[in-house]
């Protein structure tokens, strides 16, 4: 184990699985106590038991992020006392894809996945905050999207809700940064799983002609929340990290025909 987040404690939402999974693996791998949080008990279990056979610090809090203040803070009350008493880092991860176009889109889906995106990561951070603020010390770390700059036909209410966070981000680095916290985002592109075949998900298509060449892995997005985590990142504040083999940066020019 290393050392880089020795003696931090931190929050990740959504982390049962994928990047939020992976994101809790890498963090307690380098000393932090990590609270595993989401809606399925088992998984968030699975990774609890895996990173305490790993060395680490880790437990679960069971959460369902829907947008609501009680949620949100209920979570970061649970998760201040099982940390006992503070949080150094919240990663505000969760969030739910709506595959929809804006022509098939009811009201009823768009305040979901406003609630789950926008609302839960806003009063979450409100909840936190202010403990930060006194210490004079803290990290947030939000999770955006490659959709949020380079369009695509479907998903712009998903688009629209990272859009959001990215905002947010450089907002709230205005806010806090003078009294003590730094607020930043990864821009995460097409990541997908091992499990994953991209050969015949038609994600895959996404990333060719990109400088990567291929879809990435969940550690890519945990290695730059590490990254932003720790006091390597001292100095930087209100920027969005592109963590998206260079999906979004570079043009594409190869037929992907």
């Amino acid at each position: 184990m290393s050392s880089r987040l020795h003696g931090k404690k931190a929050l990740i939402t959504g982390s049962t699985s994928n990047i939020g999974r992976a994101t809790a693996l890498a963090f307690a791998a380098e000393g932090a106590h990590v609270i595993v949080s989401g809606r399925d008990r088992s998984r968030g279990a699975a990774v609890v038991t895996h990173i305490r056979r790993a060395g680490g610090q880790a437990d679960f809090i069971p959460a369902d992020l829907d947008g609501s203040i009680r949620a949100s803070h209920a979570l970061a009350a649970a998760a201040t006392e099982r940390l006992g008493g503070h949080i150094d880092i919240l990663v505000n991860n969760a969030g739910i894809f709506p595959s929809s176009t804006t022509l098939t889109t009811d009201e009823h889906a768009f305040d979901r996945v406003y609630a789950v995106n926008v609302k839960a990561a806003f009063f979450l951070t409100q909840a936190i905050a202010p403990d930060m603020i006194g210490r004079g010390n803290g990290v947030v770390i939000n999770l955006g999207s490659w959709a949020a700059r380079l369009s695509l036909p479907v998903g712009a209410l998903y688009a629209s809700t990272k859009g959001a966070i990215e905002t947010l981000t450089r907002a709230w680095s205005s806010e806090f940064g003078s009294q003590g916290i730094r607020v930043n985002a990864i821009s995460p592109g097409v990541i997908v799983t091992p499990a994953e075949d991209t050969d015949t998900d038609p994600v895959g298509v996404l990333m060719h002609g990109t400088p990567a060449g291929r879809t990435g892995h969940p550690d890519a997005i945990a290695a730059a929340a590490v990254y932003l985590a720790s006091d390597d990142a001292a100095f930087v504040h209100g920027t969005v990290i592109d963590v998206d083999g260079g999906r979004t940066g570079v043009a594409v020019i190869k037929d992907v025909a």
